[in-house]
């Protein structure tokens, strides 16, 4: 799933002034969306039991979620062209 994070998104103002970029619960909202698109269902409780963020994402870059794996338990990474910018695992319980 591809995403982009407008520049005038709520969460960008505050995080940081003079150069925004995109927080990483942002990011990691578009891999449950992922999911919830995958599965057809919306998730339930979870636990993220390991996240990394490896390189930052500016507003209006494109990202890509991959996922791999499947109920209850998926691994991620999000990538900027061939860049990972984020990767890990969610766990529903």
């Amino acid at each position: 799933m591809q995403f982009v994070i407008p520049k005038d998104h709520p969460s960008l103002p505050g995080h940081f002034p003079g150069r925004p970029i995109v927080p990483g619960v942002v990011v990691l909202d578009r891999v449950l969306e992922a999911i919830e698109a995958t599965t057809g269902n919306p998730l339930g409780p979870l636990r993220l039991p390991q996240v990394k963020f490896a390189q930052p994402l500016l507003p209006g870059e494109t990202a890509e979620v991959l996922l791999d794996g499947a109920s209850p338990r998926w691994r991620f990474r999000v990538l900027r062209g061939d860049v990972v910018i984020a990767s890990g695992e969610v766990v529903a319980s």
